[in-house]
């Protein structure tokens, strides 16, 4: 057997013998299935032995473009070629115009030949007439920029007029053209042209600045395209290829619908966008759910088609009602409307009677093999010893686990498809199991459910999705999806992958959240520090914030682990023009103004959208005993701090400046617990420059009643390293720092009276927080959803 290099070295030579250029040659055989699907061309046109180097051109875009739902036409269209018939890459692009809608039907010659322009003759006349009229469109431009216009521009306008004209004889009677309006290049017209100045944008003036601590730097958003899912074939062209069935034996199974199945299909859906989103309802949905929806719903939306939202629910033993519930609802919470919905068990009828079909037909067959023989065989490439027993035989086994009367692990339905191939998802895969278990949404009328591999295909035909968008670990899966809509003679899908979505300090897999939530190292399901959605709503993420991420990483099939500050950008976009300000204070350290009266009321006017248009004053009180943050407090004061310190002083939000005068130690512990302070009425009336520092703060509501309190939580990553799924002990990876609970904080009135559940806000200098589901009257709860700024994730520093 040859080298891959002699095979290669061969291709090269039978290539360079068409006349394709040495780098295109070799560029040629660096995709394995390219080369062999070049060098079938090259025979198929009798060219082995070489062609001049204008017939081997379209030769290769016979190979690069050529419809392959119409294979069985290519050597006749290779014969237009080498009879120099089709001359061009117009023409060809025309014939596979054509070709691509008849597919494998029969070729009417004359509409061939008419779609490739066969035989059509453009006269010298009329290209110089195209010419004329292009050079008379541009001629402003060209007195202008002469020879530096480009010219390629000019040659596309007259080749949309003469479709079927000689490319070289436009171009030569452009050239003509130009020339006798611009005379002959000069010396400036041979200079390459100087390179256009940019001009710079005048800056706006830069929004009034917070304090620095509150000071956000967010990155900018990369463009993300208005249509992501504009490589898609659109419903009207799905009659092309979708895949080749490889088989041990050496067959290859080609997959297309046909012109009938494509137009019953176009008929019934009326051409429309269908797709589905498919959740198997055995747990909660986290944000790579959250793609899969935008990708779903998200391409319905986009072409005014519609998706189901579809229970796969073919294993009853791991779901449940509560699963079901949820997964609705949350779709209806990141703001998705399927069409319909419907469940893999609706179809359970339809699905029995296939598989009665596929025994008919000689593709499938009752075997007995135990899960742990089918996969030592499956390593042995052996069949199973059951593989040929009569159909007779299958379908009264068949019929007996229907009605129960075969114990539960005795025997399985599976498809008969190619035990030797070398994907495994081809090795006669089970269609039908036996589980004496009620489901959730069919109750107890079956005994025998159908498997994924099996189900999923038929739904989406059944369902008449378009296409069937899913992820990369489904690649393998492909052959076996095919096969089986081929075997039955039903309409096919598009099937497309597309990268799952791995996020960093985060497990994503059900197994593994499972563990998380069933083993107690979280609250549950909802735990705001796990993604998922129930979690990331807890925990105060708009739905709005999540899908602006999903749209901008994209559906590119690219692995990678997205980083997760890229989240958190979006959150905090979204936060920041949605979330009212307020004050409150973490870890609250007593302030005594001395030089105010203790009586002495007064209410402050903040903001709930400072600078911005539509903010509303909020009235905030002020008194004599404050509290601020004991991270605002230093003995020492140093340079590039804002906080405050003995003799120093700092603004107070919204109100006035303090100078700290003096300040109580507990003897005990040596910790700062109450300061002694005054304050400057006079500040805004005399005109005075105020302090750099500025700080969040509550006031007692009344003189000695103490401000309303809550429960603060406070969330870092739940684990301490940016891939944690991948190690073998993920466990031991958990952050014991990824919670910190802290108590006593306090608030102002008018946002304790604000703080219902779900609410949002921009707690000032602190983050964004939103009330958790556990609060209640006078036992508030808050969660921080987010930092004002990025901050970075514990396993930075290791």
């Amino acid at each position: 057997m040859a080298s891959k290099e002699e095979l290669e070295a061969a291709a090269i030579s039978l290539f360079l013998g068409i006349g394709l250029e040495e780098t295109v040659a070799k560029n040629a055989t660096k995709n394995p299935k390219f080369m062999k699907t070049l060098e079938e061309v090259v025979h198929e046109a009798g060219a082995a032995s070489g062609c001049p180097k204008a017939k081997g051109n379209l030769l290769y875009t016979v190979a690069s473009k050529y419809p392959a739902n119409a294979l069985c036409h290519r050597p006749m269209l290779l014969g237009y070629i080498m009879c120099e018939h089709m001359k061009s890459n117009a023409q060809l692009d025309g014939a596979f115009e054509y070709l691509r809608k008849v597919g494998t039907m029969e070729v009417d010659k004359k509409l061939l030949e008419e779609s490739a322009g066969v035989g059509v003759v453009i006269t010298p006349d009329q290209i110089k007439a195209a010419v004329a009229e292009e050079v008379e469109a541009n001629r402003e431009r060209l007195v202008t920029e002469r020879y530096h216009v480009n010219m390629n521009m000019l040659l596309g306008g007259v080749t949309r007029k003469l479709k079927w004209a000689d490319g070289a004889a436009v171009r030569a009677a452009l050239e003509t053209a130009v020339e006798a309006l611009l005379g002959p290049k000069t010396e400036a017209d041979l200079a390459p042209p100087e390179p256009k100045k940019k001009v710079k944008a005048e800056k706006p003036p830069p929004p009034p600045k917070e304090d620095k601590a509150a000071e956000t730097a967010e990155p900018a958003a990369p463009a993300v395209p208005d249509d992501p899912y504009a490589f898609l074939p659109k419903p009207d062209a799905n009659n092309g290829v979708h895949t080749t069935v490889n088989f041990s034996d050496g067959r290859v199974m080609r997959i297309a619908n046909t012109p009938e199945a494509l137009a019953a299909h176009l008929s019934r859906m009326g051409g429309k966008v269908v797709t589905r989103f498919p959740p198997e309802p055995n747990g909660y949905l986290h944000i790579g759910h959250a793609k899969a929806m935008f990708v779903d719903f998200g391409m319905a939306k986009q072409y005014d088609g519609v998706c189901y939202l579809r229970y796969d629910d073919t294993n009853p033993e791991a779901e449940k009602l509560e699963y079901i519930q949820h997964i609705e609802e949350i779709a209806k919470w990141m703001g998705w409307e399927p069409w319909k919905v419907t469940y893999s068990s609706d179809y359970f009828q339809q699905l029995y009677d296939f598989a009665v079909q596929l025994i008919k037909t000689g593709h499938a067959y009752v075997c007995h093999q135990t899960k742990d023989e089918i996969e030592a065989s499956r390593e042995k490439r052996e069949p199973s010893p059951w593989r040929d027993r009569p159909m007779e035989e299958s379908l009264r086994l068949f019929d007996d686990m229907r009605r129960g009367l075969v114990e539960e692990g005795k025997a399985t339905l599976r498809m008969k498809m190619d035990h030797k191939n070398d994907n495994f998802n081809m090795f006669d895969l089970i269609a039908y199991r036996i589980k004496f278990v009620e489901h959730p949404h069919a109750g107890d009328k079956w005994c025998i459910y159908p498997s994924y591999d099996y189900t999923h295909c038929l739904v989406d035909s059944l369902e008449d999705i378009t296409h069937s968008l899913c992820t990369l670990e489904f690649e393998t899966r492909r052959a076996s999806y095919y096969w089986l809509l081929e075997v039955l003679g039903l309409y096919k899908p598009v099937v497309w992958e597309y990268s799952r979505l791995n996020i960093t300090h985060n497990v994503m897999s059900k197994r593994k959240l499972n563990r998380l939530v069933m083993g107690g190292f979280v609250s549950g399901w909802d735990d705001p520090r796990l993604l998922t959605l129930a979690g990331m709503r807890r925990r105060g993420v708009p739905s709005t914030a999540i899908n602006a991420f999903c749209r901008d990483i994209g559906i590119t099939r690219n692995e990678n682990i997205i980083q997760l500050p890229r989240l958190e950008h979006f959150i905090r976009s979204e936060l920041d023009a949605t979330s009212p300000r307020a004050l409150a204070v973490l870890r609250p350290l007593k302030v005594v103004l001395t030089n105010m009266p203790a009586d002495h009321f007064q209410e402050v006017e903040a903001q709930t959208f400072p600078g911005r248009e539509h903010s509303e004053g909020v009235k905030v009180p002020l008194t004599r005993v404050l509290y601020i943050e004991a991270t605002d407090f230093r003995l020492k004061d140093e340079k590039d701090y804002y906080g405050l310190a003995p003799g120093k002083s700092v603004m107070l939000r919204y109100a006035y400046p303090i100078t700290c005068t003096g300040h109580t130690v507990d003897p005990a512990t040596g910790a700062v617990t109450e300061l002694a302070a005054t304050y400057d009425p006079d500040h805004y009336t005399a005109g005075k420059k105020p302090p750099k520092g500025v700080l969040n703060w509550v006031a007692q509501p009344q003189p000695g009643v103490e401000p309303p309190s809550f429960e603060a939580r406070l969330y870092d990553t739940l684990f301490k390293s940016e891939d944690p799924g991948s190690l073998d002990a993920w466990l031991d990876d958990l952050n014991p720092q990824s919670l910190v609970v802290l108590q006593g904080c306090v608030a102002t009135p008018d946002l304790a009276a604000k703080a219902k559940v779900g609410a949002r806000f921009q707690l000032e200098r602190l983050g964004y927080f939103a009330v958790d589901t556990q609060s209640a009257a006078g036992a508030l709860v808050f969660n921080r959803t987010v930092s004002l700024k990025e901050s970075k994730p514990v396993s930075l520093k290791k």
